[in-house]
Parts: structure tokens; C-alpha cells; sequence
């Protein structure tokens, strides 16, 4: 089907704020923000580089009042006026470009704070179990501090107004404090601020009051709220819809809406298993119940959004990863290029992935540039170099492009008959259809800059092109492991990979290897409505998926029946099935009609090692065939390699 984007590039206001278009950029903390309570260059230039790109809205990561109801990231020091020079500067470089922004306000995440950061107990509505660690409890609000809260936010919005930004938003979601307040399963107070749901909603309705005394009537006030929670004992659809009415009451201007809380995380920060337009669904109803704009966010495509905008449902779509993976992505589309967007794959890996796994800067999988603008602006060498690339899996692929943009004249060398390596075969399932894209857009992007691609080539240690090249790029990536068990040659054993790209015939099937690509494959094959069987020695499935992807992972392989034998060893392969240890030693045979390995993967380096050895000053190693890793560890060494070249 052939999209016409139009309905993307039409103009709208929220208030008196005219946006060029109905594409903002979402809330997401950057962590670059610096000690003094001012961004960092990093940060500032992140935002503009998407405001370059065209969107029309960039929204900023929540920023807390006070350090005292913080207990999450670094943000702008907003109660103190030295932050809003350089502020300044941030919106300024926005506005160059034509965009505006929007400052998003937070008093905290309250049961979702991280102890030790912060008050050493977290505060909230009501003495609620920690959500990090339930056996701590809370501390309720007392009015008075909830007094000082209001100040704090009428301080926010006078920051705001100083520095120049075009707009606020209140970050009521994701059940953090004021979501706390709103829903019934964390709100038990008795006083003014708990009971009935207008009591409950009091304290965001008195938050919308301060922050509109000080910014006047004319000035964009936007609140986001998830409308579903999606568990139980959490606040429905239909709960939230006399709460957004009673705030659109209060001087609400538009609403930033979706689903999901920390109870359902996969939400908060969606993933490939939750599929395109996860949480479009909401506003259709709140649709009926508010006459301001609607923003959604959600794994939106470009696709998705025109379909949402065109059924009137919503007025802006909210791209987050995807403005990450891509920040010229409305350009291109506007100048009718959808082919040269960049997609994001939905992993989580380099962009939320970095930040909860190693407090660091948010970054991407597909765009190594992301979060380091600054210091990484692609640029043509002064003299052309001949650059050979052995391996057309993403790391070859990344380094082939960029080294191509810089200038060079590139060849790659691929030993089989499709670019893409590992990564690109296993993309079967339809939760991968975003690699797949991946892996047709790097197709596009080499044709398009002139690289010449050599399928179904071998290259040997004394091959001409080796011999003739300037630079070397080895990529040769990882091959499968498989332990040396009886029967591992038996005619019912299918690779993992074999498996995604000529299928599974029989019905019962056992996976021996419960990593990610094991589950992946099960989830694959039972979504067939085949019966699946997961064996893994370790004493849980998925140990190497990033946490968020997990939630999700297991939830389907649940929904789906997949048994799943934790602490349970393959010692051997028969013609009746696979041949298992349990953990108290006792020995079963599990009936199958195919077994697939998915014992994990090892580099192939024993090329890589030997061209590195014979052409030491010229090769650089990239990806697996160093250290097996995920594919975003090869696509930045890809990158790093080409960026490297002088």
C-alpha cells in the first residue's frame, strides 16, 4: 500500500503555538544534563539536530522541580535561575531551525524512585510499597509539602517563560507521583487529596492552576497521562475519561496520552514484541470526552501515524526512537524519500538500554551518532582510499556506508548470496519485521553511494583486492556453537539460523538454548502453532535480554504455551527426541520432530586473524569475529572504523 504523508506536514496549533507540522519528538531523558543543573553541548545539540531534521515539536525529558523529589536522572536545575542562560541556548538553536519546544515538568517519580537517590525513602500519595523494592514503604505527602510542590511548579513554568520555551508539559504518566495521586490502587488518602476521583485529580487540577498564574492564558499547557494502566488494579480507559475532562476544565491544552505504567514497563517504553501503534488504541475514546489536541506515541511508523491522523483520532504523533535512530526522518519523508529512512528496530538496547543498564547518555543501536553530534560529524577525506569490506553483516555493512560517505571507494566481499549476515536471516518473525527493513535500507544506501557489493565471493589471504586495498574492514562475524553431544549430526538437528530461513516442518519441536535467539525462534514457531519446547541449562530463560525486551519476551511465550525446562542439560539427540538431565540428575527423552540447536555462537576469526597478521598496518577487526556480542556492538565498531580513517 502506497501512503500519501501530506496529512503529516499539515500545520495545527496547541493554544497560541503554531507547529509546522504534527510530528513531535517525545519525552525521553537524555542523561546529559551536568552537575551545575545545566545541558551539557551533548544534550543541547541532540535536540537540535532533531529540530534540523524537521519535527515539528521537540519535547524535552522530564525535568524534576527539586532534587528532594527527584530520585531518577539528571535534569535542568529549574529553582535556580543560573540554569537559564544556557537553557536559553538550547531553545534558541531549536527556534533556528524552525521548530519549537517544550519544557516537560515532573515533581518526581515517587514510588518509582530509586532509593538513595533523592530522600532515602521515597515519598508518594499514600504509604505505597516501593516499587524497586516493595518491602520499603513509602512516605505520604503531608499538604503542606504538597503546598511547596505547587510553588515549585508556578518556579518551573516562571523558568520556562524565561528561557524562552514555547510551551510546558506535566508529566501526570507512567504511574509516577501525580499519577499516584490520580489512581486508586496507590491513592488512600482521606483528606482533600484522596476519595472521590475529583479529589483524587485535585493535585494535577492544582498543579494546571499554578502553573497558569504565572504563564498567563495564551501559553500552551500540555499534560500527559496514561489512560489504560494495563493491570490489574490499575486505572481503565474508562476511569481516566472524567479525569481528562475535569483537566481539560482546568486549562489543559492539549493531551499527551497513551497506556502502560511501571506495572507494565513493556509500555512505558514499548518493544518489537509489542508490535506498531501499541497504544494508538486510547484515543478513540478520549477522543469523545476532550475538544483540545491529542498527541500518541507508541512504535508508531510513519505509516501508523497517517492512518491515526487520518481517522481523527489524534492530531500529533509523538516519534521517539525513531527520531533517535533517524533525526532527518520528516525531511526525507517530506521530500519524498522514504526509502533513506533510517528505521529504528524497536531493541532498547542503546537508547533506554544504556541509560538503565549503565547510568549513561542515551544513544542507538542503528545511529552510533546519537548523543555524540558534536564530536562525530561525518566528513569527506581529503584523498580518496580504496577500502575493502569482508562481510556483509551489519558491522560490514555500517563501516561500508560511512566509509563510502567519507568519500572512498568501497567493495564488499560476502561469502553468501544476501547482504545482512546472522542478523539479517534470523529476522524472520514478524516482531522483527524492523530488522528486515534495516537490512533493505542498507541496501538502498550502498546503491545509492556507489558500492560495489560482491555476493557468493570468498576472499583468500592472498587475494588481489587484499593486496590492492588501502584499508581492510574484517567482518566476518560469528558461526554456531554446538558442545559435542550424542547425536548432534542427527537428520531431526537444524541450526537456529537454517531454521529461520528455510523453516520448521514438524510439530514438535525442541529448542535446545534458552538465550534470546532461542526464544525468539520459539516464540516464532509457536506463533506457527507449533508445539515448543525450550531447554536451557541455567535456571532461567532470557538471561541476555535487555530487562524491558524480557517483560514482553516472556509474557508471549507464556500467551503462546511454550514449555520452558530451566536447569535442564542436552545430553544427547535421538531419533525419538532430546535426551535431557534434570537438575536432581534424573534423565528423559523429550519427543520431537526437529531439534534445534541455539546453544549461542562463536567468532569466526580464523580469516580475520589471519589477514589482521599479514596486513597489520591497513586491517581493522569489527563485530563478532573478535567477541560475539549484539548486533549494535558491530554496527558502532563498523562506524568507529570508517570514522577512523585519515
Amino acid at each position: 500500500m502506497s501512503y500519501d504523508y501530506l496529512k503529516l506536514w499539515e500545520p495545527m496549533k496547541i493554544n497560541k503555538m503554531r507547529l509546522r507540522n504534527r510530528i513531535m519528538l517525545s519525552a525521553m531523558g537524555t542523561f546529559t544534563p551536568m552537575q551545575d543543573g545545566t545541558d551539557s553541548e551533548e544534550g543541547i545539540r541532540y535536540y537540535e539536530e532533531r529540530a534540523k531534521g524537521g519535527a515539528g515539536l521537540i519535547m524535552t525529558g522530564a525535568m524534576f522541580l527539586s532534587e528532594k523529589t527527584a530520585q531518577g536522572g539528571p535534569t535542568l536545575n529549574l529553582y535556580s535561575t543560573r540554569a537559564i542562560p544556557k537553557a536559553t541556548v538550547m531553545v534558541e538553536r531549536v527556534h533556528r531551525w524552525g521548530a519549537k519546544i517544550c519544557l516537560q515538568l515532573s515533581c518526581g517519580t515517587g514510588r518509582n524512585g530509586m532509593p538513595d537517590i533523592g530522600e532515602r525513602v521515597p515519598i508518594s500519595s499514600s504509604p505505597n510499597p516501593a516499587f524497586y523494592n516493595p518491602e520499603m514503604i513509602c512516605r505520604p505527602l503531608e499538604v503542606s509539602e504538597i503546598k511547596d510542590i505547587m510553588k515549585e511548579f508556578a518556579t518551573a513554568a516562571s523558568f520556562a517563560l524565561n528561557a524562552g520555551f514555547d510551551a510546558v508539559e506535566i508529566h501526570g504518566h507512567a504511574g509516577y507521583l501525580i499519577d499516584q495521586f490520580i489512581s486508586p490502587e496507590w491513592n488512600t488518602r482521606t483528606d482533600e487529596y484522596g476519595g472521590s476521583w475529583e479529589n483524587r485529580t485535585r493535585f494535577a487540577t492544582e498543579i494546571v492552576e499554578s502553573i497558569r498564574n504565572v504563564v498567563g492564558p495564551n501559553f500552551p499547557i500540555i499534560f500527559r497521562i496514561s489512560l489504560d494502566h494495563m493491570f490489574k488494579g490499575g486505572r481503565t480507559l474508562e476511569d481516566s475519561m472524567p479525569i481528562i475532562e475535569l483537566l481539560e476544565k482546568a486549562g489543559v491544552d492539549a493531551f499527551d496520552i497513551d497506556s502502560g505504567c511501571y506495572e507494565t514497563m513493556d509500555y512505558i517504553f514499548p518493544t518489537c514484541y509489542t508490535g506498531e501503534a501499541c497504544m494508538a488504541y486510547v484515543c478513540e475514546e478520549a477522543r469523545k470526552h476532550v475538544s483540545v489536541p491529542i498527541i500518541n506515541a507508541g512504535n508508531h511508523s510513519m505509516e501508523t501515524a497517517v492512518d491515526l491522523l487520518e481517522s481523527g483520532n489524534a492530531d500529533i504523533i509523538s516519534f521517539g526512537r525513531q527520531l533517535i535512530a533517524d533525526p532527518q526522518f520528516p525531511n526525507k519523508l517530506k521530500a519524498g524519500h522514504r526509502e533513506d529512512v533510517r528505521p529504528c528496530i524497536i531493541c532498547n538496547e542503546e537508547c533506554i538500554g544504556r541509560i538503565f543498564g549503565r547510568l549513561t547518555q542515551l544513544s542507538c543501536t542503528v545511529n552510533p551518532n546519537t548523543g555524540f553530534e558534536t564530536h562525530m560529524e561525518v566528513t569527506k577525506l581529503a584523498e580518496e582510499k580504496k577500502v575493502v569490506v569482508i562481510g556483509a553483516g551489519p558491522g560490514g555493512l555500517e563501516a561500508a556506508r560511512t566509509a563510502a560517505i567519507r568519500g572512498c571507494k568501497v567493495t564488499i566481499y560476502e561469502a553468501t548470496d544476501i547482504i545482512g549476515g546472522t542478523f539479517g536471516r534470523i529476522a524472520s518473525p514478524s516482531f522483527k519485521k524492523r530488522i528486515r527493513e534495516l537490512i533493505k535500507w542498507y541496501g538502498v544506501q550502498l546503491d545509492k553511494l556507489g558500492v560495489e557489493i560482491k555476493l557468493n565471493t570468498k576472499v583468500g589471504l592472498d587475494d588481489p583486492c587484499l593486496v590492492n586495498a588501502d584499508e581492510i574492514f574484517v567482518a566476518t562475524g560469528s558461526v554456531p556453537f554446538v558442545p559435542n553431544i550424542e547425536g548432534k549430526d542427527n537428520k531431526k538437528v537444524i541450526d537456529v539460523t537454517a531454521a529461520h530461513v528455510n523453516g520448521v516442518e514438524g510439530q514438535n519441536v525442541v529448542i535446545c538454548g534458552g538465550g534470546l535467539s532461542g526464544c525468539d525462534t520459539a516464540l516464532e514457531l509457536a506463533m506457527q502453532d507449533k508445539d515448543v519446547t525450550i531447554v536451557e541449562m541455567l535456571d532461567a530463560c532470557a538471561r541476555d535480554v535487555m530487562p524491558i525486551n524480557k517483560i514482553s519476551l516472556d509474557r508471549m511465550l507464556a500467551e503462546y504455551k511454550v514449555n520452558i525446562l530451566t536447569s535442564t542439560k542436552v545430553v544427547g539427540i535421538t531419533d525419538e527426541g532430546v535426551k535431557v538431565e534434570k537438575a536432581d540428575g534424573t534423565t528423559e527423552v523429550i519427543p520431537a520432530d526437529n531439534v534445534i540447536t541455539a546453544f549461542g555462537q562463536r567468532p569466526n576469526h580464523t580469516l580475520a586473524d589471519a589477514i589482521a597478521d599479514k596486513y597489520p598496518l591497513k586491517t581493522t577487526l569489527i563485530g563478532d569475529c573478535q567477541k560475539t556480542s549484539k548486533a549494535g556492538n558491530a554496527i558502532r565498531e563498523g562506524y568507529y572504523a570508517a570514522m577512523a580513517l585519515q
